[in-house]
């Protein structure tokens, strides 16, 4: 169980996702959103993508875990969402909108929470039971780790002073 003071914690950072995602999207020019610079590692257009898709589908879990006894949360491949929903071929703009938007709707949600709610669990598919605790550990990290992957992929887009772009 966690206490007040770190569920209280990870909600405020819940709140500023949005914002750090923007901040670090905001240091990679449009025309390099569907760069890959990084092998292997996801263009800036996937990753927002991906939060938006993660975004509306954490919404719906965090309310079925509430207003549902027990609902199955099932897991999706998120590669192959990126591959078949063509991540890299769609206008970046609507899924950061619908990122922000899921967050901003569901901030309201979290703050109104009662300890019962908090302690509210269904089965997800992958790793078994799955509290509203558990969803908010793993979201209220989530987009910040996408910030972060973000802030790298920019670093290797537009290398700063005295630092090589590989050429």
């Amino acid at each position: 169980m966690v206490r007040r003071e770190e569920r209280q914690a990870l909600i405020d950072q819940y709140a500023l996702g949005a914002e750090a995602v923007e901040r670090a999207l905001a240091h990679i020019p449009p025309s390099l959103w569907t760069a890959h610079p990084l092998p292997g590692k996801w263009s800036a257009a996937e990753i927002v993508h991906h939060l938006a898709d993660s975004e509306m589908t954490s919404a719906i879990r965090l309310r079925r875990l509430l207003a549902e006894e027990c609902p199955a949360i099932v897991g999706y491949d998120q590669d192959l969402y990126a591959e078949r929903l063509r991540y890299n071929e769609r206008p970046l703009e609507p899924s950061l909108e619908a990122f922000r938007a899921a967050r901003s709707a569901t901030l309201p949600v979290l703050e109104r929470m009662t300890e019962e709610d908090w302690q509210r669990a269904g089965t997800h598919s992958e790793s078994g039971r799955y509290s509203a605790e558990d969803w908010l550990r793993i979201y209220a990290a989530h987009a910040h780790g996408h910030a972060d992957q973000l802030q790298r992929l920019a670093e290797a887009l537009l290398p700063g002073p005295g630092q090589s772009d590989g050429a």
